[in-house]
């Protein structure tokens, strides 16, 4: 499955931002994360009645998404909604875990700067793009990158490192490889973009290959902000031998999708096994790194965009008829 689950409250605009000096403005100085976290363990673990009402107020649609998407508990309003609350989060294995987040999340500066930075450069090359409110929080294990209308929460406790011994209980190898801090920026650039240019599920326009030329320019477009050489090293979490493997693959994999009929399927099953973290294909009796196809449909957009070096990030991300790409560099 993905490793996240995207959540998408309304058609993302984000026309709200969080102060004036981010509104419609690139050289806003920079992003402080809001620590919506550390007010749910003072509200349900420490039972602070005044961080509770911060919730239910400063924090309302933030609440909102916690409590009726991710967590589903029912709808926010219930007369009972903040007993419930209190009463899920005083589960021992969460309260442990809120602790460790805690702990291993004091300070949170090196990945606002880094956020701060990429929205710099995404903000050069569409300016008009706005920077969402950014606050953490504890998922109970759920999603790990919700997105709102104007907000973008991070759950904390699914970054806690692949080595974290609860995680050990609860996921494979292969899922807890990106729960680790290192992705929460490409993350959050890669769900950001996903809901400011969402595919388009048209009859005729849901092929494999669409899928990944789509996920692929948001892959290259998160490698350039983040400044990548777009090898798959940033917005995948590639290591160098999976890299190399993908390299040396590269003409076969293509091969063999055409000699199998993907390019042009739409069955779920195939297409999940190309962009999922944790369905991996096997080719020649190997496994191949998650995100296969991800990292095919970004080197295919490479190509393309350095036969078109006059093609900006904002037309890239705006264009659509991948099949006429495709022809183009045939």
């Amino acid at each position: 499955m993905y490793r996240f689950i995207f959540i998408l409250l309304s058609v993302i605009v984000f026309s709200a931002c969080r102060s004036d000096k981010q509104k419609d403005d690139f050289s806003f100085s920079e992003i402080k994360i809001a620590r919506y976290d550390r007010l749910q363990y003072e509200a349900t673990v420490q039972n602070s009645f005044f961080s509770l009402q911060r919730m239910n107020t400063e924090f309302a649609q933030e609440t909102r998404l916690l409590v009726e998407d991710v967590l589903d508990l029912g709808s926010v309003n219930m007369l009972d909604m903040n007993e419930r609350l209190c009463t899920y989060f005083s589960d021992s294995i969460l309260v442990h875990l809120m602790e460790d987040v805690g702990e291993k999340f004091k300070d949170v500066s090196s990945i606002e700067e880094n956020l701060t930075h990429g929205f710099k450069n995404l903000k050069k090359e569409i300016r008009e793009l706005p920077v969402p409110k950014i606050y953490t929080q504890i998922s109970a294990l759920n999603q790990s990158i919700v997105v709102g209308d104007s907000i973008l929460g991070i759950s904390l406790d699914k970054y806690m490192g692949d080595d974290y011994p609860l995680y050990k209980k609860y996921y494979y190898a292969n899922q807890r490889r990106s729960m680790s801090p290192e992705y929460i920026v490409p993350d959050c650039f890669t769900f950001y973009l996903l809901g400011q240019y969402p595919f388009l599920w048209l009859e005729g326009h849901r092929s494999l290959m669409d899928i990944l030329l789509y996920r692929g320019k948001i892959a290259w477009t998160v490698e350039n902000v983040l400044e990548g050489d777009r090898s798959g090293k940033t917005a995948l979490g590639y290591t160098k031998e999976e890299i190399k493997w993908c390299e040396q693959h590269e003409e076969e994999l293509w091969k063999e999708m055409k000699l199998n009929h993907y390019m042009e399927t739409t069955d779920p099953m195939v297409i999940r096994s190309y962009i999922s973290s944790n369905t991996r294909l096997l080719f020649y009796g190997e496994k191949t790194p998650p995100f296969l196809g991800i990292w095919l449909g970004m080197k295919v957009i490479d190509r393309y965009m350095k036969k078109h070096p006059e093609l900006s990030i904002k037309r890239l991300l705006e264009r659509t008829d991948y099949a006429e790409m495709i022809k183009e560099l045939n």
